[in-house]
Protein backbone atom coordinates (compact mmCIF):
# COMPACT_ATOMS: atom_id res chain seq x y z
CA UNK A 1 0.00 0.00 0.00
CA UNK A 2 2.19 2.87 -1.22
CA UNK A 3 0.56 6.14 -0.48
CA UNK A 4 0.51 9.25 -3.47
CA UNK A 5 2.47 12.26 -1.59
CA UNK A 6 0.46 15.42 -2.28
CA UNK A 7 0.70 19.58 -1.31
CA UNK A 8 -2.60 20.73 -0.73
CA UNK A 9 -3.55 24.50 -1.17
CA UNK A 10 -6.05 25.85 2.12
CA UNK A 11 -9.43 24.80 2.37
CA UNK A 12 -12.42 26.56 3.56
CA UNK A 13 -14.69 24.05 5.49
CA UNK A 14 -18.27 24.43 7.29
CA UNK A 15 -19.36 22.04 9.64
CA UNK A 16 -19.77 21.09 13.20
CA UNK A 17 -17.30 19.36 15.82
CA UNK A 18 -17.18 17.47 18.87
CA UNK A 19 -14.70 16.11 21.08
CA UNK A 20 -14.06 12.58 21.85
CA UNK A 21 -11.35 10.11 22.56
CA UNK A 22 -10.96 6.20 20.77
CA UNK A 23 -12.90 5.02 24.06
CA UNK A 24 -15.85 7.17 23.71
CA UNK A 25 -15.88 7.70 19.99
CA UNK A 26 -19.12 9.85 19.18
CA UNK A 27 -18.59 9.69 15.26
CA UNK A 28 -22.42 9.00 14.89
CA UNK A 29 -23.73 11.52 16.98
CA UNK A 30 -21.71 14.18 15.37
CA UNK A 31 -22.51 13.32 11.39
CA UNK A 32 -25.63 12.99 12.81
CA UNK A 33 -25.89 16.38 13.92
CA UNK A 34 -24.38 17.59 10.60
CA UNK A 35 -26.12 15.49 7.82
CA UNK A 36 -29.57 16.77 8.35
CA UNK A 37 -28.33 20.48 8.18
CA UNK A 38 -25.49 19.77 5.34
CA UNK A 39 -28.26 20.95 2.25
CA UNK A 40 -28.29 24.85 4.10
CA UNK A 41 -24.57 24.94 3.05
CA UNK A 42 -25.44 26.85 -0.53
CA UNK A 43 -21.93 27.53 -1.33
CA UNK A 44 -20.30 23.84 -1.47
CA UNK A 45 -17.29 23.46 -3.96
CA UNK A 46 -18.12 19.92 -4.77
CA UNK A 47 -20.23 16.94 -2.97
CA UNK A 48 -17.45 15.47 -1.03
CA UNK A 49 -17.91 15.26 3.00
CA UNK A 50 -14.59 16.21 4.41
CA UNK A 51 -14.15 14.64 7.97
CA UNK A 52 -10.77 15.79 9.65
CA UNK A 53 -9.52 15.27 12.82
CA UNK A 54 -7.35 17.90 15.19
CA UNK A 55 -5.51 16.05 17.91
CA UNK A 56 -3.26 17.96 20.14
CA UNK A 57 0.62 18.30 19.64
CA UNK A 58 1.20 15.33 22.30
CA UNK A 59 -1.09 13.18 21.17
CA UNK A 60 0.65 10.52 19.71
CA UNK A 61 4.06 10.74 21.65
CA UNK A 62 2.01 9.67 24.57
CA UNK A 63 -0.80 8.05 23.17
CA UNK A 64 -3.35 6.23 25.00
CA UNK A 65 -6.87 5.61 23.42
CA UNK A 66 -8.62 7.79 26.62
CA UNK A 67 -6.56 11.19 24.84
CA UNK A 68 -9.27 13.43 23.45
CA UNK A 69 -9.67 14.44 20.23
CA UNK A 70 -11.39 17.13 18.23
CA UNK A 71 -13.34 15.69 15.49
CA UNK A 72 -14.98 17.59 12.33
CA UNK A 73 -17.76 16.80 9.97
CA UNK A 74 -17.71 19.50 7.30
CA UNK A 75 -17.85 20.69 3.51
CA UNK A 76 -15.52 22.36 1.28
CA UNK A 77 -17.06 26.33 0.50
CA UNK A 78 -15.72 29.21 -1.85
CA UNK A 79 -16.29 31.41 1.37
CA UNK A 80 -17.58 31.93 4.51
CA UNK A 81 -20.44 33.95 3.94
CA UNK A 82 -23.95 33.08 4.84
CA UNK A 83 -22.65 29.74 7.61
CA UNK A 84 -25.39 27.98 8.51
CA UNK A 85 -26.93 27.94 12.41
CA UNK A 86 -25.09 25.71 14.75
CA UNK A 87 -22.24 25.43 11.92
CA UNK A 88 -18.61 26.70 12.49
CA UNK A 89 -15.72 27.19 10.28
CA UNK A 90 -12.62 25.72 9.80
CA UNK A 91 -9.52 27.04 7.22
CA UNK A 92 -7.59 24.30 6.72
CA UNK A 93 -3.51 25.04 6.03
CA UNK A 94 -1.94 23.79 3.03
CA UNK A 95 1.24 21.12 3.28
CA UNK A 96 2.03 18.08 2.81
CA UNK A 97 0.50 14.88 2.87
CA UNK A 98 0.69 11.41 2.62
CA UNK A 99 -2.69 10.22 0.91
CA UNK A 100 -3.81 6.25 1.06
CA UNK A 101 -7.44 4.83 -0.80
CA UNK A 102 -8.82 2.92 2.20
CA UNK A 103 -11.66 0.22 0.86
CA UNK A 104 -13.56 -1.59 3.33
CA UNK A 105 -16.23 -0.82 6.45
CA UNK A 106 -15.10 1.62 9.10
CA UNK A 107 -14.87 -1.27 11.42
CA UNK A 108 -11.78 -2.69 9.82
CA UNK A 109 -9.88 0.51 9.46
CA UNK A 110 -7.77 -0.02 12.53
CA UNK A 111 -5.65 -2.76 10.99
CA UNK A 112 -5.07 0.01 7.85
CA UNK A 113 -3.94 2.92 10.66
CA UNK A 114 -2.03 0.33 12.54
CA UNK A 115 0.30 -0.21 8.84
CA UNK A 116 0.49 3.18 8.41
CA UNK A 117 1.65 4.29 11.30
CA UNK A 118 3.92 1.09 12.70
CA UNK A 119 5.15 0.67 9.23
CA UNK A 120 5.04 3.00 6.56
CA UNK A 121 5.57 5.98 8.44
CA UNK A 122 9.01 4.59 10.02
CA UNK A 123 10.24 3.43 6.83
CA UNK A 124 9.54 6.51 4.89
CA UNK A 125 11.34 9.80 4.28
CA UNK A 126 8.79 11.09 6.16
CA UNK A 127 7.64 12.15 10.00
CA UNK A 128 3.96 12.91 10.80
CA UNK A 129 3.13 16.84 11.44
CA UNK A 130 0.85 18.38 13.68
CA UNK A 131 -1.40 19.05 11.44
CA UNK A 132 -4.94 17.99 10.68
CA UNK A 133 -6.13 14.17 9.78
CA UNK A 134 -8.63 14.34 6.78
CA UNK A 135 -10.19 11.72 4.94
CA UNK A 136 -12.25 12.67 1.93
CA UNK A 137 -15.56 10.66 1.80
CA UNK A 138 -16.06 11.05 -1.96
CA UNK A 139 -18.70 9.70 -4.44
CA UNK A 140 -17.84 6.58 -3.89
CA UNK A 141 -18.30 6.87 -0.02
CA UNK A 142 -20.96 4.42 1.10
CA UNK A 143 -21.67 4.60 4.62
CA UNK A 144 -21.50 0.81 6.33
CA UNK A 145 -20.80 -0.97 2.67
CA UNK A 146 -18.07 -3.50 1.74
CA UNK A 147 -17.30 -1.75 -0.86
CA UNK A 148 -16.84 1.69 0.55
CA UNK A 149 -13.76 3.47 -0.66
CA UNK A 150 -12.24 7.15 0.81
CA UNK A 151 -8.95 8.93 0.85
CA UNK A 152 -7.17 9.25 4.43
CA UNK A 153 -5.09 12.26 4.12
CA UNK A 154 -1.75 11.90 6.47
CA UNK A 155 -0.36 15.41 7.45
CA UNK A 156 3.99 14.70 7.01
CA UNK A 157 6.64 16.50 6.99
CA UNK A 158 10.36 15.62 5.35
CA UNK A 159 13.08 13.57 7.84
Amino acid sequence: MTPRIDTTTEKKLVGKRLSMSFTDYRIGELWSSFMPKRKEITNNLNNDLISFVVYKPSHFADFKPTNEFEKWATVEVTNFHNVPEEMETYILPSGLYAVFHYTGLSSGSSAFYQYIFSDWLPKSNYLLDDRPHVEILGDKYKNNDPSSEEEVWIPIKVK
